[in-house]
């Protein structure tokens, strides 16, 4: 049974425009106030969730490779102090490619780090001019070599579907990727948040996503080049070598147990209650001010009734190449996964012999298929 915790350092150079997490620009900060508060908060849930067994770190962000290494370090001895961690714990930090950010690298192995995820996003000098990136190619190729020396174990995202992209662009750009010899890369399809500089920008007409026709021609592109490469899609956007998923993200996928540390962060855990929603205030001084009062900034804790807990259930666990096995989702659930709580098994086999879902030994999962349309899968099964 698996156990995780996330720490959202929520702080970068400057915001991208295309994104809507919760990140801030700050010339300035209290690294040991920040500290101090995220071990405070750290304490808070320990107590919430005693022996547990941490099987996974994340520290996302924001830009967590701008976090002074020594307080990952502070942060991973708190969380072997308060609860058990795992064998081979899975500890993955979010770094930006700069260069003075790669040289840090090696800090943050000395603390604990085991796997870095780098948000590359585009092996195009032009495409990261247009979306808001610090950094340039050649200082992405350098972080990737320096990562790949450094950890066993790393990944890189990207991002495609971008205005003007052919599959002939998108193409050459993944075989490019691919002669970085990752072992895992995260490959989002370009989407227009509200809130973002992006979403003012489109709106307006300065620019223009390629047609939904041509955005599936994409998609298929990057699934046929990936698998040849041995890398298949074991999530909709994630793609792996054997043995190479995110033990993390497969978390939140199987609908397991997670503790959600820092601004705006989410966790969800099953307490002596039941199974309850949990949302750190977001704004970071607030959660700062907050934890410094309380021990803790959390905003909810909002319990999960079972419908709820099946439909999030159903809609992590669909993403997924393996789908839903039936005796996990019973024990994360409380409810049989074809029952009167869940899944109805006529409609089941309806989308069975429609080819957008598959039975499995021991469950279900989405076909190719159903994954490409996962809401109206999801709407379809539960009515």
């Amino acid at each position: 049974m698996s156990f995780a915790v996330y720490v959202h350092w929520p702080f970068c150079k400057s915001k991208c425009p295309y994104c809507d997490f919760n990140s801030h620009v700050r010339e300035k900060i209290d690294a040991d106030a920040w500290r101090d508060a995220l071990l405070k908060e750290i304490d808070h849930y320990a107590a919430l969730t005693p022996g547990r067994a941490v099987t996974s770190v994340f520290f996302g962000g924001g830009t967590p490779s701008l976090m002074d290494p020594h307080i990952a370090g502070a942060v991973l001895e708190r969380i072997a102090q308060r609860w058990t961690m795992a064998d081979d714990p899975e500890i993955t930090l979010e770094a930006n490619p700069n260069s003075a950010e790669a040289e840090r690298f090696a800090a943050f192995k000395a603390a604990g780090v085991n796997r870095l995820s780098i948000g590359v996003q585009s092996l195009d000098d032009a495409a990261l001019k247009f979306l808001g990136r610090g950094h340039d190619v050649r200082e992405a190729k350098r972080a990737i070599d320096r990562a790949a020396r450094l950890f066993e174990r790393f990944s890189f995202d990207l991002i495609y579907a971008r205005p003007g992209q052919t599959v002939e662009d998108w193409t050459k750009e993944l075989r490019a990727a691919l002669e970085l010899q990752p072992t895992h890369l995260s490959v989002y399809q370009l989407t227009i948040e509200a809130g973002t500089q992006f979403k003012t920008l489109f709106d307006r007409g300065d620019h223009a996503l390629p047609s939904e026709a041509d955005q599936e021609r994409l998609y298929d592109a990057t699934q046929a080049i990936l698998e040849s490469a041995k890398m298949p899609a074991y999530e909709v956007s994630n793609h792996a070598v054997a043995g190479q998923a995110s033990r993390h993200n497969l978390v939140y996928w199987h609908y397991e147990d997670y503790v959600g540390v820092g601004p705006g962060a989410h966790g969800r855990l099953t307490l002596d209650g039941g199974r309850v929603a949990t949302r750190q205030q977001k704004a970071p001084e607030t959660w700062l001010a907050d934890v410094a009062r309380n021990g803790h900034a959390t905003a909810e804790q909002t319990a999960l009734d079972r419908t709820t807990c099946v439909d999030e259930a159903l809609m992590m666990g669909l993403r997924i190449s393996e789908g839903i096995d039936a005796d996990r989702f019973a024990r994360v659930t409380g409810a049989a996964l074809e029952g009167p709580d869940a899944l109805d098994t006529a409609r089941v086999e309806r989308m069975i012999r429609d080819g957008f879902i598959a039975r499995t030994k021991t469950g279900i999962a989405a076909t190719a298929q159903g994954r490409k349309v996962l809401n109206g899968l999801l709407a379809a099964l539960r009515g």
